[in-house]
Protein backbone atom coordinates (compact mmCIF):
# COMPACT_ATOMS: atom_id res chain seq x y z
CA UNK A 1 0.00 0.00 0.00
CA UNK A 2 1.04 3.15 -0.75
CA UNK A 3 2.84 5.39 1.93
CA UNK A 4 0.36 8.40 3.37
CA UNK A 5 1.90 11.84 3.83
CA UNK A 6 -0.36 15.13 5.31
CA UNK A 7 0.19 18.51 5.18
CA UNK A 8 -1.44 21.43 5.68
CA UNK A 9 -1.43 25.51 5.12
CA UNK A 10 -1.39 28.32 7.81
CA UNK A 11 -5.40 27.84 8.32
CA UNK A 12 -5.51 25.73 11.21
CA UNK A 13 -2.34 23.84 11.85
CA UNK A 14 -3.39 23.14 15.28
CA UNK A 15 -6.25 20.55 13.74
CA UNK A 16 -4.29 19.21 11.10
CA UNK A 17 -1.34 18.22 14.28
CA UNK A 18 -4.36 16.68 16.20
CA UNK A 19 -5.20 15.04 13.33
CA UNK A 20 -1.83 13.35 12.36
CA UNK A 21 -1.35 12.51 15.67
CA UNK A 22 -4.70 10.22 15.87
CA UNK A 23 -3.36 8.89 12.65
CA UNK A 24 0.08 7.92 14.06
CA UNK A 25 1.96 9.73 11.46
CA UNK A 26 3.84 12.72 11.16
CA UNK A 27 2.78 16.33 9.84
CA UNK A 28 4.57 16.97 6.99
CA UNK A 29 6.09 20.87 7.34
CA UNK A 30 4.90 23.52 4.31
CA UNK A 31 6.76 26.54 3.57
CA UNK A 32 4.58 29.49 2.96
CA UNK A 33 6.99 32.68 1.78
CA UNK A 34 6.08 35.55 -0.30
CA UNK A 35 8.05 37.42 -2.73
CA UNK A 36 8.58 41.28 -3.09
CA UNK A 37 5.26 42.01 -4.91
CA UNK A 38 3.53 40.21 -2.57
CA UNK A 39 3.03 36.93 -4.24
CA UNK A 40 2.84 33.32 -2.62
CA UNK A 41 4.86 30.93 -3.10
CA UNK A 42 4.31 27.23 -1.16
CA UNK A 43 6.71 24.22 -1.04
CA UNK A 44 5.77 21.01 0.47
CA UNK A 45 8.77 19.94 2.89
CA UNK A 46 7.91 15.98 2.08
CA UNK A 47 7.84 13.57 -0.12
CA UNK A 48 5.21 12.92 -2.63
CA UNK A 49 5.95 10.56 -5.29
CA UNK A 50 3.50 8.24 -5.53
CA UNK A 51 1.88 8.85 -1.97
CA UNK A 52 -1.62 9.16 -0.59
CA UNK A 53 -1.59 13.07 -0.23
CA UNK A 54 -3.84 14.61 2.32
CA UNK A 55 -4.17 18.58 2.19
CA UNK A 56 -5.55 19.84 5.37
CA UNK A 57 -6.94 23.20 5.34
CA UNK A 58 -10.44 24.94 6.16
CA UNK A 59 -10.93 28.19 4.26
CA UNK A 60 -11.58 31.02 7.18
CA UNK A 61 -10.51 34.35 7.33
CA UNK A 62 -8.54 35.41 5.82
CA UNK A 63 -10.82 33.27 3.38
CA UNK A 64 -8.76 33.98 0.02
CA UNK A 65 -5.45 33.86 1.35
CA UNK A 66 -5.93 30.27 2.80
CA UNK A 67 -7.81 29.42 -0.77
CA UNK A 68 -4.93 30.23 -2.61
CA UNK A 69 -2.62 28.78 -0.24
CA UNK A 70 -4.64 25.74 -0.89
CA UNK A 71 -4.43 25.53 -4.51
CA UNK A 72 -0.83 26.13 -4.51
CA UNK A 73 -0.29 23.30 -2.17
CA UNK A 74 -2.21 21.28 -4.69
CA UNK A 75 -0.31 22.29 -8.11
CA UNK A 76 3.06 21.57 -5.74
CA UNK A 77 2.10 18.18 -4.73
CA UNK A 78 0.12 17.28 -8.31
CA UNK A 79 3.96 18.59 -9.49
CA UNK A 80 5.60 16.37 -7.10
CA UNK A 81 3.71 13.69 -8.15
CA UNK A 82 1.66 12.32 -5.62
CA UNK A 83 0.04 9.19 -6.34
CA UNK A 84 -3.53 10.90 -5.38
CA UNK A 85 -4.41 14.16 -3.75
CA UNK A 86 -7.34 14.41 -1.14
CA UNK A 87 -8.50 18.00 -0.33
CA UNK A 88 -9.66 17.84 3.79
CA UNK A 89 -12.26 20.77 4.21
CA UNK A 90 -13.07 21.03 7.95
CA UNK A 91 -14.94 23.99 6.79
CA UNK A 92 -15.83 25.21 3.22
CA UNK A 93 -16.95 28.59 3.53
CA UNK A 94 -17.99 28.72 -0.41
CA UNK A 95 -20.83 26.47 0.25
CA UNK A 96 -22.66 29.74 1.65
CA UNK A 97 -22.74 30.65 -2.66
CA UNK A 98 -24.56 27.61 -3.35
CA UNK A 99 -28.14 29.48 -5.09
CA UNK A 100 -28.31 32.41 -7.88
CA UNK A 101 -31.09 34.17 -5.54
CA UNK A 102 -30.41 37.37 -7.21
CA UNK A 103 -29.41 39.23 -10.55
CA UNK A 104 -26.07 38.81 -11.93
CA UNK A 105 -24.41 37.04 -8.98
CA UNK A 106 -21.40 34.66 -8.84
CA UNK A 107 -22.06 30.92 -7.14
CA UNK A 108 -19.10 30.75 -5.51
CA UNK A 109 -19.46 27.64 -4.27
CA UNK A 110 -19.41 25.66 -7.68
CA UNK A 111 -16.72 28.00 -8.82
CA UNK A 112 -14.01 27.19 -6.36
CA UNK A 113 -15.22 23.47 -6.57
CA UNK A 114 -13.75 23.84 -10.06
CA UNK A 115 -11.01 25.72 -9.04
CA UNK A 116 -10.13 22.97 -6.72
CA UNK A 117 -10.16 20.30 -9.01
CA UNK A 118 -8.79 22.32 -11.67
CA UNK A 119 -5.57 22.51 -9.37
CA UNK A 120 -5.03 18.60 -8.96
CA UNK A 121 -7.41 17.14 -6.39
CA UNK A 122 -8.70 13.95 -6.69
CA UNK A 123 -11.09 13.64 -3.46
CA UNK A 124 -12.60 16.20 -0.93
CA UNK A 125 -13.12 14.99 2.41
CA UNK A 126 -15.87 18.27 4.05
CA UNK A 127 -17.60 18.62 7.09
CA UNK A 128 -20.82 19.82 7.76
CA UNK A 129 -21.19 21.45 4.01
CA UNK A 130 -24.13 24.48 4.22
CA UNK A 131 -26.34 22.44 2.47
CA UNK A 132 -26.53 19.20 0.37
CA UNK A 133 -26.48 20.71 -3.19
CA UNK A 134 -23.19 21.62 -2.17
CA UNK A 135 -22.06 18.09 -2.43
CA UNK A 136 -22.79 18.25 -6.48
CA UNK A 137 -21.07 21.40 -7.36
CA UNK A 138 -17.78 18.81 -7.21
CA UNK A 139 -16.98 16.49 -10.14
CA UNK A 140 -14.62 14.62 -8.17
CA UNK A 141 -15.77 12.29 -5.00
CA UNK A 142 -16.97 14.17 -2.02
CA UNK A 143 -17.45 12.35 1.50
CA UNK A 144 -19.24 14.36 3.52
CA UNK A 145 -19.28 14.04 7.62
CA UNK A 146 -21.20 15.97 9.87
CA UNK A 147 -20.37 16.71 13.43
CA UNK A 148 -24.05 15.18 14.78
CA UNK A 149 -22.20 12.44 16.33
CA UNK A 150 -20.02 14.33 18.89
CA UNK A 151 -23.30 17.17 19.42
CA UNK A 152 -25.07 14.18 20.54
CA UNK A 153 -22.85 12.58 22.77
CA UNK A 154 -21.73 15.97 24.49
CA UNK A 155 -25.32 16.59 24.89
CA UNK A 156 -26.36 13.40 26.20
CA UNK A 157 -24.59 14.27 29.19
CA UNK A 158 -27.96 16.37 30.50
CA UNK A 159 -31.07 15.71 31.46
CA UNK A 160 -33.12 15.81 28.17
CA UNK A 161 -36.54 15.25 29.39
CA UNK A 162 -38.11 18.34 28.98
CA UNK A 163 -35.79 19.34 25.64
CA UNK A 164 -36.60 19.84 22.05
CA UNK A 165 -33.85 20.72 19.09
CA UNK A 166 -34.93 23.56 17.49
CA UNK A 167 -33.54 24.86 13.70
CA UNK A 168 -33.42 28.33 12.99
CA UNK A 169 -34.90 27.83 9.79
CA UNK A 170 -36.82 25.15 7.87
CA UNK A 171 -33.48 24.56 5.74
CA UNK A 172 -31.79 23.09 8.47
CA UNK A 173 -34.68 21.18 9.73
CA UNK A 174 -34.07 18.18 8.31
CA UNK A 175 -30.34 18.00 10.40
CA UNK A 176 -32.32 19.46 13.13
CA UNK A 177 -34.59 16.22 13.14
CA UNK A 178 -31.87 13.97 12.79
CA UNK A 179 -29.91 15.67 15.63
CA UNK A 180 -33.15 15.23 17.60
CA UNK A 181 -33.84 11.69 16.69
CA UNK A 182 -29.86 10.78 18.14
CA UNK A 183 -30.97 12.61 21.33
CA UNK A 184 -34.70 11.29 21.69
CA UNK A 185 -36.42 14.57 21.55
CA UNK A 186 -38.64 16.05 19.76
CA UNK A 187 -37.68 19.56 16.85
CA UNK A 188 -39.09 22.78 16.38
CA UNK A 189 -37.97 25.37 13.64
CA UNK A 190 -37.83 28.95 12.62
CA UNK A 191 -39.64 30.45 9.79
CA UNK A 192 -37.17 32.79 8.67
CA UNK A 193 -36.41 34.90 5.94
CA UNK A 194 -32.96 36.69 5.10
CA UNK A 195 -32.79 39.85 3.36
CA UNK A 196 -29.15 40.82 4.07
CA UNK A 197 -25.66 39.07 5.07
CA UNK A 198 -26.70 39.85 8.71
CA UNK A 199 -30.47 40.92 8.83
CA UNK A 200 -33.00 38.12 8.85
CA UNK A 201 -36.19 37.98 10.38
CA UNK A 202 -38.02 34.87 12.01
CA UNK A 203 -41.60 35.31 12.06
CA UNK A 204 -42.57 32.42 13.84
CA UNK A 205 -41.59 29.02 15.66
CA UNK A 206 -42.95 26.00 14.21
CA UNK A 207 -43.49 23.51 17.29
CA UNK A 208 -43.74 22.97 20.68
CA UNK A 209 -41.38 25.40 22.56
CA UNK A 210 -43.05 26.81 25.70
CA UNK A 211 -41.75 26.41 29.48
CA UNK A 212 -38.70 23.73 27.34
CA UNK A 213 -35.48 23.58 27.50
CA UNK A 214 -34.43 24.48 24.22
CA UNK A 215 -30.79 23.29 21.61
CA UNK A 216 -30.43 25.61 18.95
CA UNK A 217 -29.06 23.52 16.08
CA UNK A 218 -27.21 25.29 13.35
CA UNK A 219 -24.46 24.94 11.06
CA UNK A 220 -22.26 27.42 11.62
CA UNK A 221 -22.42 31.11 13.76
CA UNK A 222 -20.85 33.88 12.25
CA UNK A 223 -21.93 37.03 13.46
CA UNK A 224 -24.64 35.80 15.51
CA UNK A 225 -27.65 36.86 13.31
CA UNK A 226 -29.78 34.12 12.89
CA UNK A 227 -29.43 33.58 16.99
CA UNK A 228 -30.32 36.56 18.38
CA UNK A 229 -33.69 36.82 15.85
CA UNK A 230 -34.59 33.44 17.25
CA UNK A 231 -33.65 33.66 21.17
CA UNK A 232 -36.19 36.79 20.77
CA UNK A 233 -39.01 34.44 19.37
CA UNK A 234 -38.07 31.72 22.05
CA UNK A 235 -38.37 34.28 25.03
CA UNK A 236 -42.21 35.40 23.47
CA UNK A 237 -42.71 31.47 24.12
CA UNK A 238 -41.30 31.41 27.29
CA UNK A 239 -38.81 28.56 26.72
CA UNK A 240 -36.82 27.80 29.83
CA UNK A 241 -33.25 27.41 28.98
CA UNK A 242 -31.48 27.58 25.61
CA UNK A 243 -28.06 26.00 24.75
CA UNK A 244 -26.94 26.51 21.32
CA UNK A 245 -24.70 24.49 19.00
CA UNK A 246 -23.50 24.69 16.06
CA UNK A 247 -20.54 22.86 14.02
CA UNK A 248 -18.80 25.57 12.53
CA UNK A 249 -17.97 28.60 15.37
CA UNK A 250 -16.65 31.40 13.17
CA UNK A 251 -18.18 34.36 15.90
CA UNK A 252 -16.89 37.31 13.89
CA UNK A 253 -17.93 40.52 15.58
CA UNK A 254 -17.49 39.37 18.91
CA UNK A 255 -20.41 37.03 18.46
CA UNK A 256 -19.52 34.72 21.57
CA UNK A 257 -19.06 37.29 23.52
CA UNK A 258 -22.62 38.70 22.69
CA UNK A 259 -24.04 35.63 23.20
CA UNK A 260 -22.81 34.34 26.59
CA UNK A 261 -23.89 37.89 27.39
CA UNK A 262 -27.56 37.06 26.82
CA UNK A 263 -29.29 35.29 30.41
CA UNK A 264 -31.32 33.00 28.42
CA UNK A 265 -28.44 30.91 26.75
CA UNK A 266 -26.82 28.97 29.72
CA UNK A 267 -23.41 27.36 27.16
CA UNK A 268 -22.46 27.90 23.48
CA UNK A 269 -21.28 24.22 22.19
CA UNK A 270 -18.95 24.20 19.02
CA UNK A 271 -16.12 22.07 17.55
CA UNK A 272 -13.30 23.06 16.30
CA UNK A 273 -13.31 22.32 12.43
CA UNK A 274 -12.09 26.50 12.48
CA UNK A 275 -9.72 27.85 15.06
CA UNK A 276 -11.03 29.71 17.79
CA UNK A 277 -8.55 32.56 19.04
CA UNK A 278 -8.21 32.68 22.81
CA UNK A 279 -9.79 36.30 22.98
CA UNK A 280 -13.14 34.76 21.70
CA UNK A 281 -12.98 32.48 24.24
CA UNK A 282 -16.43 32.16 27.10
CA UNK A 283 -16.81 30.35 29.91
CA UNK A 284 -20.48 29.69 28.72
CA UNK A 285 -18.43 28.48 25.24
CA UNK A 286 -17.85 24.74 25.01
CA UNK A 287 -15.36 23.58 22.20
CA UNK A 288 -15.74 19.97 21.00
CA UNK A 289 -12.94 17.89 18.96
CA UNK A 290 -13.84 16.52 15.18
CA UNK A 291 -10.15 15.76 14.89
CA UNK A 292 -10.81 11.81 15.94
CA UNK A 293 -13.89 11.48 13.19
CA UNK A 294 -11.70 13.54 10.17
CA UNK A 295 -8.37 11.20 11.21
CA UNK A 296 -11.11 7.78 11.10
CA UNK A 297 -12.27 8.71 7.93
CA UNK A 298 -8.64 9.41 6.59
CA UNK A 299 -7.62 6.51 7.09
CA UNK A 300 -10.46 4.66 5.43
CA UNK A 301 -9.91 6.71 2.63
CA UNK A 302 -6.45 5.71 2.43
CA UNK A 303 -7.09 2.04 3.10
CA UNK A 304 -10.29 1.66 0.55
CA UNK A 305 -12.66 0.92 3.71
CA UNK A 306 -16.46 2.56 3.59
CA UNK A 307 -16.42 6.28 5.31
CA UNK A 308 -20.40 6.01 5.70
CA UNK A 309 -19.99 3.09 7.91
CA UNK A 310 -19.20 5.71 10.29
CA UNK A 311 -22.42 6.98 10.53
CA UNK A 312 -24.28 3.46 11.25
Amino acid sequence: MRDIAVFTGSAHPELAAEICEHLGVPLMPTQISRFANDCIEVQLKGNCRERDVFLIQPLVPPTQEHLAELLFMLDAARGASAARITVVLPHYAYARSDKKDAPRISIGGRLVADLLSTAGADRVLAMTLHSPQVHGFFGIPVDHLHALRELAHHFRGYDLSNTVVVSPDLGNAKEAAAFARMLGVEVAAGAKQRFADDKVVISSVIGEVADRDVIVLDDEIAKGSTVFELLARLRERNVRSVRVACTHGLFTNDAVQRLSEEKEIEEIVCTNTVPIPQRNRTDKLTILSVAPALAEAIRRIHNGESVSALFA
